[in-house]
């Protein structure tokens, strides 16, 4: 059975080392390409996208893919989007593979914002030290309040015409511990973090050393995904591709 497993999270590189002992399944990860050098995958992978939603269903027949998983990133909205429209016109079963978004936990200081521009918004007026991990491509929006000092954590840099005024960028590829977090927070002098509602257990620890140092967090919500199966255990994965598997008995 072919599986296409829309990635880039660690979500699909987990699913994919499970898939590398079903012999069974013939996975193939797709990522964005959004990343300079993405990590090594146990699986065949393509980079890059597809076309938009008629691209994607020339894809899903040219290489007779039976389901698909779309485990890209929590606010890779418009993907989402044309993987459930994609799989609908071609017919192809369709399940989504993410983590939950994180909780409000005693001591945590949160400022829920529907996107950027809102989230520079809610930085206010007066100049702060503020702790930006958002991807690269969110950056620019922050240009808007120039009175901030921004550091900005970013696996590769963003466009230089989109840095704000006063920046200092911080080339790092995760995943970090609270300690590390922690040291980054205070060696800044941040007092004030801007990231998105991404869920998981890997970026969790920026949270966590916020609430112990008392900051204040200004957090993007996810959008709103397609209505398709979701799941956030890799079994369940796997048992919706055993139940859509060609020849497969029913039940």
């Amino acid at each position: 059975m072919r599986v296409l497993i829309l990635g880039g999270t660690t979500e699909a590189s987990r699913l994919a080392r499970l898939l590398v002992g079903r012999p069974d399944l013939a996975p193939v990860l797709s990522l964005a390409g959004r990343t300079e050098a993405p990590a090594a995958q146990p699986i065949p992978t393509r980079i890059g996208g597809f076309g938009g939603v008629a691209g994607l269903v020339a894809y899903l027949r040219a290489e007779a893919i039976e389901a698909v998983v779309d485990a890209t990133h929590p606010f890779a909205a418009v993907m989402s989007r044309y993987a459930a429209d994609a799989c609908r016109i071609a017919g192809v079963p369709l399940c989504a593979h993410s983590r939950p978004p994180w909780a409000l936990a005693p001591g945590d200081r949160w400022i829920e914002v529907a996107d950027n521009a809102a989230a520079v918004a809610a930085l206010g007026t007066e100049p702060r030290r503020v702790l930006l991990t958002i991807g690269r491509l969110g950056v620019a929006a922050f240009r808007a309040a120039p009175q901030h000092h921004y550091v900005i954590r970013s696996i590769d840099p963003p466009p230089a015409e989109d840095m704000p005024p006063d920046a200092r960028l911080v080339l790092d590829r995760g995943p970090f511990d609270e300690a590390a977090e922690t040291q980054l927070m205070r060696g800044e002098r941040i007092d004030g973090l801007v990231t998105k509602n991404s869920g998981g257990t890997a970026t969790y620890p920026k949270i966590a050393a916020a609430r112990a140092l008392g900051l204040p967090v200004i957090l993007v919500t996810p959008p709103a995904r397609p209505d398709v199966p979701m799941m956030t255990d890799p079994d369940a994965v796997l048992a919706f591709l055993d139940r859509h598997r060609r020849g497969a008995p029913p039940g």
